[in-house]
């Protein structure tokens, strides 16, 4: 059995009673034919493991850049400069220009939502306080409380900005960011007069991730933290985690309704260069049994009672033993039963 199944296999734990599609698809033997204990050890065995049994899932997905922001102007005026699609802006850079003056990219998860000036306090001014320290910009402390000192820091950088040196910011001023971003598209043209709450542009991390949308019966395999694996499309591998879950609505085609769908997002390092939009393969887990005792599922033997053993090669001599099952993966399968230890030998079909 592939180590990596295909997109849709429902994986989990699987128990006696529902074992029955794997004796058929591994042809297990039944007890009676096998060696009874009065026989001579058979000729191929194969070692009772204890060990971690990982059933992966895998599914296809793509190398891009992840999901789109939509970056609006809270100031009015005339388009003036543009970053180019592509282009990376980092911290203290323009995103774009309104009458020839800069709107700067600034690190954070609050938006800016109300003038900064002297008296001001809160987390906001925290957050910015952050960012004029990082551009170089001293002379106060960096806390949540906005004084003289701050707004003779803000002075200073305004001037070199190029803009007035007001020593209170505007939330049309500045436009924040977990990180550096890049710029997917332009959605205005330089020359564009507009008004607050145009589209000027898209943007989206710098980091190349793998998105891959699953369907809602699959959102079990969707778990925010998880590690997975990422099949590039010059054949390396390499480790993943799961950084961002959310949802997408796939539109139906004629008559068809429309479909939800999980869209996973995945970091991962070592990425090919210029491999944007490149397929990938995503191997998620899909259940996980640690320290447990394995063996390859063509050891397990179909009692004629009911329920599958194994057979046990000791010396000379062979026995057979009840099971219970459990994980399926990777060929082989989880047992539990009496006396049954790691590093015992279980007779394999010929």
């Amino acid at each position: 059995m592939s180590a990596r199944r295909k997109a849709g296999v429902v994986a989990g734990v699987v128990t006696v009673g529902a074992v029955a599609a794997a004796v058929t698809a591994f042809n297990l033997p039944d007890a009676e034919s096998s060696a009874s204990p009065d026989r001579p050890a058979v000729a191929n065995t194969a070692d009772i493991r204890k060990e971690t049994l990982v059933d992966r899932e895998t599914h296809d997905g793509t190398l891009g850049h992840g999901s789109t922001t939509t970056l609006a102007t809270r100031g009015s005026g005339t388009v003036t400069w543009l970053p180019a699609a592509g282009a990376t802006v980092r911290r203290g850079k323009p995103l774009y220009k309104l009458d020839n003056r800069p709107v700067v990219l600034l690190y954070g998860t609050l938006p800016a939502y109300r003038t900064l000036r002297s008296g001001v306090t809160g987390a906001d001014v925290e957050q910015f306080e952050k960012n004029l320290w990082a551009l170089g910009y001293r002379g106060f402390t960096v806390d949540d409380r906005f004084t003289a000192a701050t707004a003779d820091a803000v002075r200073e950088w305004q001037d070199d900005l190029g803009r007035s040196e007001t020593g209170t910011v505007e939330t049309s001023q500045i436009w924040y960011a977990p990180a550096a971003v890049r710029v997917d598209a332009q959605t205005s043209a330089t020359g564009a007069v507009v008004q607050p709450g145009a589209d000027l542009l898209k943007y989206t991390g710098t980091a190349l991730v793998a998105t891959v949308d699953l369907t809602m019966d699959a959102q079990r395999l969707a778990k925010p933290g998880a590690t997975v694996r990422v099949g590039m499309p010059d054949g390396t591998e390499v480790p993943g985690k799961i950084v961002k879950v959310g949802t997408t609505v796939q539109e139906g085609q004629g008559d068809q309704e429309d479909t939800t769908l999980i869209e996973v997002t995945i970091s991962f390092a070592g990425a090919p260069k210029g491999m944007d939009d490149a397929a990938v393969s995503v191997d998620f887990v899909a259940a996980e049994r640690r320290d447990v005792l394995t063996v390859p599922v063509a050891a397990l033997l179909a009692l004629s009672e009911g329920g599958y053993g194994v057979q046990v090669v000791d010396g000379a001599t062979t026995k057979v033993v009840a099971v219970e099952t459990g994980l399926f993966a990777d060929g082989k399968v989880e047992i539990t039963g009496a006396g049954l230890a790691a590093g015992m030998k279980v007779g394999m079909p010929v």
